[in-house]
């Protein structure tokens, strides 16, 4: 990969419940009386690998072996009338096209040159490739043009350029934007919600190519018969079938997918199977009857190392998926399959933290390191890492909280200039002399600086209103998660095997509760700071049932109601995901210029789980001049 390039990878997409939902839910703007559609839906580990970079038109390469026989490279002016009119042919580039054109059409940005360097995703398997491209192309644009698209903003505009295109995708087909992780897609008429669904332990998936044939076509047709109004039984079975006993099935297998119940998520793939061929294959039956996918479903060899097994996608004899019962029983299915004449891929959902994104306020001034911040953020004057090295402190934090476990990060920055800052640190490569001069052994680390700023979206306070103001701007960023909030002119060196934030996250993990990171302060400094009481919650004087969170009080007034031991805020917080909802209340009662802190909106949580903790480590602010030489000892 050259200096100048970004790599990206998507993959293609699995859905593992509620086929057929999505469409038939559209139906909803006509007959009220159709129950929304639901689908449960995972990126896989097949994908496609690409280096993107800017370019004055839109060109797509390949160095990919797997491409070689059906590619010619593509190159088109990034113009919309000449990228529709590509979009709407029968070109093999007609989806990067129809994506490139809604670019064009509602964004400022040059061309980009998408070079594939390895395929692995199979093309027309219903793993949606054409999808994964779609994505690709999306998230070439964003990355490089910094577009600010979250995950949903990817998935939208990755469906909308599809759109321009001959093909009638479905609607779950972008789900892939979201990576390897299972996602729960709701499709009430128009309306699409999506929903990550963290696992508590690791499923170990097969899914086959069954080398037979199947008319996709046909099956889509013939089940749209069914809608928009039931009019015979067979119909009405359809209906119930995607309609009210799916959102049943959907909510039984996120219950099991979040508690890491293998076994019953295996035997409701079998169940699911079931309904459908009871309920829905009926309307199609010459393509639905499926007797190979039948003959494999009951193979005695394959239900001793699964828990069960279904169709995949439009059903029919095209795809399969089996719910092995462990990592080893997953490699016998795949070498007996193979022996079979299928073609057999692996997928394992690993479990995963319930806290993978960030929020970063960095709009302050930083007026008490005046005059250094004259002209350079605070958070990026340098300090010296563990690693011997000299870092941007922002830089330091950054490490942090993505060896913990982060996969997004939210900058809240207080203009476009210094998103320019930012981006010019992360995402703009060296000048091509200055990283020769740069020694061999760190060259290397350019990759990793390139890798942090492809996690970092970037959102403006255009009102300097406080902290909690600043933190609500991150509001569709969080997508309903719950959130890590840390300050960016802070780092945090640990006593413990896990850093500081892995250890809040572990935490969290357990309690499920709004957490504080807290440490304790002397008197004489209680009125800089948030100060926190309550109840001890184990004998270790370590988890804090918070019954007072007051900001900056008096010293005669903590020494009177407070215990002997005064404790502030670490600097962490995990948020709940109604924190946005109580920030908007406030930031709406409180109009003017008056500052929205964080202290408030987190106090109408005490009584209601607001939790302290003290982690096995130190903190060190650089916000004044004497913090900042105290920081210089944190290597």
């Amino acid at each position: 990969m050259n200096n100048n390039s970004t790599a990206i990878f998507v993959p293609g997409r699995l859905c593992l419940f509620g086929e057929h939902s999505d469409w038939a839910g559209l139906h909803r703007i006509i007959n009220a009386d159709i129950v929304p559609g639901a689908a449960i839906v995972t990126g896989i580990e097949q994908g496609i690998y690409a280096e993107v970079e800017k370019s004055e038109q839109f060109v797509m390469c390949n160095k990919s072996p797997q491409l070689k026989d059906i590619w010619v490279d593509f190159d088109c002016p990034m113009q919309t009338k000449d990228l529709r009119s590509v979009a709407e042919s029968d070109s093999y580039f007609s989806y990067a096209a129809g994506v490139a054109s809604y670019i064009k059409d509602h964004y400022t940005t040059g061309g980009v040159k998408i070079t594939i360097t390895n395929m692995t995703l199979p093309i027309k398997k219903g793993l949606s490739s054409s999808a994964a491209i779609c994505v690709l192309v999306t998230r070439a644009f964003n990355r490089l043009y910094g577009l600010n698209l979250n995950t949903r903003g990817e998935m939208d505009i990755a469906f909308k350029g599809e759109q321009r295109t001959r093909s009638r995708c479905g609607r779950l087909d972008q789900a892939c934007a979201y990576g390897i992780v299972p996602v729960l897609m709701q499709f009430n008429g128009d309306d699409i919600t999506s929903e990550r669904l963290v696992v508590k332990t690791d499923f170990y998936w097969v899914f086959a190519d069954l080398n037979s044939k199947k008319d996709t076509i046909k099956i889509l047709n013939d089940l749209n018969r069914c809608y928009p109004f039931a009019e015979n039984e067979k119909e009405k079975n359809v209906h119930a079938a995607l309609g009210e006993l799916n959102q049943d099935i959907i909510k039984k297998a996120c219950e099991y997918l979040k508690t890491g119940n293998v076994p019953q998520l295996g035997l409701l793939m079998t169940e699911a199977q079931k309904l459908f061929d009871t309920m829905v294959a009926p309307a199609s039956p010459s393509e639905l009857a499926a007797p190979k996918l039948h003959s494999i479903l009951k193979d005695e060899k394959v239900k001793k190392i699964t828990f069960g097994g279904k169709g995949v996608g439009s059903q029919g004899d095209g795809s399969i998926q089996f719910l092995a019962k462990d990592a080893e029983a997953q490699d016998i299915l795949c070498n007996y399959l193979k022996e079979t004449g299928l073609d057999p891929y692996k997928l394992t959902i690993k479990a995963r933290n319930k806290i993978r994104k960030a929020i970063i306020p960095v709009a302050g001034y930083g007026t008490r390191l005046y005059p250094a911040t004259r002209r350079i953020k605070k958070e990026m004057l340098p300090l010296p890492d563990k690693d011997g090295s000299i870092k941007p402190i922002i830089l330091i934090l950054l490490e942090q909280i993505i060896e913990a476990g982060i996969e997004e990060i939210c900058l809240i920055t207080g203009s476009k200039e210094e998103i320019d800052i930012y981006k010019e640190y992360f995402n703009s490569p060296l000048d091509t002399e200055h990283y020769k001069k740069i020694p061999s052994s760190v060259q290397n680390y350019e990759e990793t600086i390139k890798e942090i700023g492809g996690k970092i979206q970037y959102r403006i306070q255009n009102e300097k209103r406080g902290f909690g103001h600043a933190v609500y701007q991150g509001k569709d960023f969080a997508e309903g998660e719950p959130v890590l909030l840390l300050l960016g002119d802070q780092v945090y060196s640990s006593s413990a095997n896990h850093n500081c934030t892995r250890q809040l996250i572990n935490i969290y993990e357990e309690l499920e509760k709004p957490l504080v990171a807290m440490h304790k302060i002397p008197l004489d400094e209680v009125n800089h700071y948030g100060i926190l009481s309550g109840k001890w919650l184990n004998n270790s004087d370590k988890v804090l049932e918070i019954t007072n969170f007051i900001e900056k009080p008096e010293q005669d007034f903590v020494k009177a109601n407070f215990a002997d031991n005064f404790y502030s805020v670490f600097g962490q917080y995990i948020l709940p995901e109604g924190i946005f909802d109580v920030l908007r209340t406030e930031i709406e009662k409180n109009t003017g210029n008056i500052e929205i802190d964080m202290t408030n909106a987190l106090g109408t949580y005490i009584g209601d789980g607001l939790t302290g903790v003290i982690l096995d480590g130190k903190m060190f602010d650089i916000g004044n001049p004497k913090a900042y030489k105290r920081a210089m000892s944190y290597v």
